[in-house]
């Protein structure tokens, strides 16, 4: 029998349901700006051995819940484990960050892709995930993750990172076929991979379309939002629910507002009030503090936050249920954890009911 929750206020407001506060939890809370995390890095030698330990990404995972009392765990790895288990060879470069040694140059690189084997190539993230669910002992719940089906191509087909995405974009545009090829069989395989995260103890799941934002409307509208879409429709679940979240991803709400995931995690360019009224109710929301405002004193943080929270309460009549707070993007590692601190606590004590 699984451990019973002692804290379950992430996934009521996933439901829409009451809670006592607004739960808290952020993207990148175990990383660089922690120092134990940087001694962590230091004894295993790179980023990929740490990933590739579970009792590493275990230890990782939990650094940042001994120091700020936050709402949910997420997975320490990342999210080109996939192309990497599909033979692409991941690996990082010190001040470049990620890299591919066989990046797509061609549409038979494309035909040739196949899903990879979630019990071989990938059980050391479910080891990981089961390794978590068992340590946290029913404290908070764990999240799992994955990249999306666009943001995980532009990697694929780039070879790493890019300010343009000329590479990726050209192959949309003049290989359409092969794009939505490429596209269809990486869904299959983040499908796959969200899948069995839940079934190893993942207890919510998020898509991280992290460069979704790069791409014109029509471009979106063809390349990036059906396959969340399919992800949602896919893994739709009544226990573990599905964020979808996305960077720049404002001028797309409505579409992702339909698309049956349960929670719609939206970046700071777009206020919570206007998101929580076009979400009308059908979704619960997740974000959106500005990352940049950790770099703020403490009163000015805590002003922030409060600011966040009254934003959504203001575009959802007064309510807060269904709102799950959290950066729009994920932490930097000159952050201060000291101003993490203040935000946790600010968060926790301005919603309380």
């Amino acid at each position: 029998m699984p451990t019973p929750l002692k804290n379950d206020r992430f996934l009521r407001a996933l439901r829409r349901e009451p809670v006592d506060c607004t739960p808290v939890w952020l993207m990148r809370q175990a990383g660089r700006y922690l120092p134990e995390y940087r001694a962590t890095r230091q004894a295993a030698g790179s980023f990929l051995a740490m990933a590739k330990t579970p009792e590493i990404a275990c230890e990782v995972t939990l650094q940042p819940l001994r120091r700020f009392p936050l709402d949910a765990a997420i997975l320490f790895s990342d999210i080109l484990t996939v192309p990497d288990a599909m033979g692409l060879g991941l690996h990082f470069v010190e001040g470049e960050g990620p890299k591919f040694e066989r990046p797509l140059r061609s549409v038979a690189d494309i035909d040739a892709l196949a899903v990879p084997d979630m019990d071989t190539e990938l059980r050391y993230v479910m080891d990981a995930v089961r390794l978590i669910r068992r340590e946290l002992d029913g404290r908070v719940p764990l999240i799992g993750f994955s990249g999306s089906p666009w943001t995980l191509a532009c990697y694929m087909v780039e070879g790493g990172g890019s300010k343009e995405w000329g590479k990726v974009k050209a192959l949309a545009l003049n290989e359409p076929a092969a794009m939505h090829r490429l596209l269809g069989t990486v869904t299959d395989a983040v499908v796959a991979y969200l899948a069995a995260q839940r079934a190893a103890g993942a207890q919510a799941l998020q898509v991280f379309d992290t460069w979704g934002g790069v791409l014109s409307p029509a471009m979106y509208r063809e390349f990036s939002l059906p396959y969340l879409a399919r992800i949602a429709r896919e893994l739709k679940s009544a226990e573990v629910p599905v964020i979808l979240f996305g960077k720049g991803n404002a001028p797309h709400l409505d579409a992702l507002f339909a698309s049956g995931a349960d929670a719609i995690g939206v970046d700071w360019t777009v206020t919570l009030e206007d998101a929580a009224r076009r979400a009308g109710g059908r979704v619960a929301l997740q974000g959106n503090l500005d990352p940049a405002m950790l770099y703020g004193h403490p009163e000015a943080v805590r002003a922030q936050a409060r600011a966040v929270l009254d934003s959504y309460r203001d575009g959802n009549g007064g309510s807060r249920e269904g709102h799950v707070f959290n950066l729009g993007h994920g932490m930097s590692p000159d952050m201060d954890p000291e101003h993490v601190a203040v935000l946790v606590d600010e968060v926790h004590a301005y919603s309380a009911r």
